[in-house]
Order: structure tokens, then sequence, then C-alpha cells
């Protein structure tokens, strides 16, 4: 163990060179036991490539539920019994007042998500006309997760000014069948491909504990690679009642700070994001994978389930002397 972590430091700080497939899949092996080293190590690149502060994000779900597609482990599908409760569309109104909100927290970054296959042209135009709207009233970057695009609408939001645009792999190509089935893995790589192309960052991310093995772990890890994301938010299962996951058990929670560090040495330059599922996956171990390689997180509430308290998130950055920070000005 000791020669391969140290095989991987040289690497990674010193050589300051991507790690090798080959690498990685020999990290994995390790095991659970090599699960502080890697934390320890995975900070320090951190550190090295990112620098300490944290980047904040608050996140709001503009429009919920009735999504025509049947990705298993989310409560906005349409196709299952989800209990929650539907919302139309917000007004220009209310995605300024949660703008702000999420500015007084201290953040950088504001996220509208809609829960569609792809934005019809009511949405996008609200979207397009609360960017400006939001950054002159409040100054957050705002970013904006809508699905599946086509070029001449990644073109438009980036011409309205969007600074990120989210779209996760979500998981392995290989796995994605046993998860999705009303669109293809295909599509959503190639509006990740999009959002690159059209000048704009890209956020793109995993759920991890929904069923994949290792290997596919490290498959995604390697397709998340070849999208160049600015950001990749890292999620945990968080299985929601009336969904075809509801049953499946919670990540074990030392095997997601392991998860954590292998993303960061793998992505060591990327802005690596807390997201959702922590609260119940990790309870009193978030603090953990702060020093294991996440340099972002979410504050307040997710698209249908709660957070924790933004104030618990502050005092926990506070408490580890990581200060807010926008990340992306230095990635």
């Amino acid at each position: 163990m000791r020669a391969l972590l140290g095989k991987l430091e040289s690497a990674l700080l010193d050589e300051r060179r991507s790690l090798t497939m080959d690498e990685l899949k020999a990290a994995v092996e390790l095991g659970r036991e090599a699960t502080p080293q890697l934390a320890a190590l995975a900070h320090q690149v951190r550190l090295d490539r990112c620098g300490p502060a944290v980047e904040v994000e608050g996140i709001l779900s503009a429009k919920t539920g009735g999504c025509p597609e049947d990705c298993s482990f989310c409560s906005q599908s349409a196709r299952f019994g989800a209990p929650i409760e539907r919302m139309a569309l917000m007004s220009i109104d209310d995605l300024m007042a949660a703008a702000a909100e999420t500015a007084a927290l201290g953040a950088s970054e504001f996220c509208i998500v809609v829960a569609v296959r792809g934005p019809d042209r009511r949405l996008l135009d609200r979207v397009i006309e609360a960017i400006p709207l939001i950054r002159c009233a409040t100054g957050l970057n705002v970013a904006a997760s809508l699905g599946i695009l086509t070029p001449d609408q990644a073109d438009r939001l980036a011409a309205a000014g969007l600074h990120r645009y989210n779209h996760n792999l979500e998981t392995a190509r290989s796995f994605f069948p046993a998860v999705v089935s009303t669109h293809s893995w295909q599509e959503r790589f190639d509006t990740c491909r999009l959002v690159v192309d059209a000048g704009m960052e890209l956020c793109c991310g995993a759920i991890l504990g929904l069923g994949e093995s290792e290997a596919q772990r490290l498959e995604l890890i390697d397709q998340l690679r070849s999208v160049d994301p600015a950001e990749v938010p890292i999620n945990f299962l968080d299985p929601r009642p009336g969904t075809p996951l509801a049953g499946r058990p919670l990540m074990d929670p030392m095997d997601a700070i392991r998860w954590i560090a292998l993303f960061r040495l793998a992505l060591p330059d990327v802005i690596l994001r807390y997201a959702g599922g922590r609260e119940v996956t990790l309870r009193q171990l978030q603090a953990l994978g702060l020093t294991a390689g996440i340099n972002a997180l979410i504050v307040g509430n997710y698209l249908t389930t709660l957070g924790r308290p933004a104030s618990d998130d502050l005092e926990m950055l506070a408490d580890l002397a990581m200060p807010i920070g926008v990340l992306s000005e230095i990635v």
C-alpha cells in the first residue's frame, strides 16, 4: 500500500500529471482499509490544485414534478407514484426572490433546475430573461439544469450569460440502461459536449449507490474526464418513496468518503461538490468529505428533499478554517 500511495502522490504533486486508469484501478483495489490514506492524499491534492476555499451554491427547483422521463432515482417522474407536491414554472419575481435568499448566505452561484427531458420555448425564454436580472440584482453567477439541449438552445443560454450548465452523466454508460430507458446515455453525453462547445462551464456529475459496481464507477470517472467538466457534483442515492429504487440501502458512509477521495485523485483540478444525499449517507461524517477532496457544496434544500440548515454548513466551514470563495476564478 505504501509504495502505491507514494507513486500516486509523486504523480499528482511532483509530476503534476493525471493518473492513468490502471493507477486508479490499483487505488480502488487497496480497499476500504486504505480510506484514511486515500483521503489524506486527496486533501493534499485539493489544497495544491484548488486551494482552501470552498464554493457555496444554492439550487432551486423552478418547476416540480411531471417529468416524462423514467430515471429510477427521481421522484419528479410522472411515471412513478412518488408523493411530491407538483408546482408550476416559477415567475421571474419568484426566481429573483430565491436568488436573493441564496446571495444572503454568501453563495457565489445560483442554479435554476427544472426536471424535464429538455426545455420548451416558454421555459427557455423564462430562464434567459432571468439570467441578467439575477446577475444584476445579486451579483451571483447563474447556472441552470434544463435537461437535454439542442445546439441552438446551448448557444442562446451562453449568449444570455449563463455561467455554468449542469447535466450529469449520472452513472456509467454500461449501467445507464438499468436506471433510465426513456433517453440514452449518449444523449446526455452529447449535451455535455454542446455546453462546452458553446463556451459555458460544464457541471457534470454522478449519483453513487444506484447498484453500480466499482468497475462501473471507474468507467464513469473515465467518461467524466472525456467531457472536461469544470465542476463534478457527487450525489449519493437517497431512496425516494414511490420510485423503483425506493428499497435500495444507503451507501456505507466510509465507502462514500473513499469514493470522494478517488474522484479527487482522478479529477484533481475540478470543483468537486457535495450534492444530494450527503446528509443521510454521511450523517455526522460530513466534515470528513471536506478533508477528502470536496471543495464545494450545495447549501439548503435540494429539489424534492430537505438538506440541513445552511447555518450548519457555514459553521462546519468555519470550524475547518475553509473560507468561502469563487473557485472558478482559479480552476
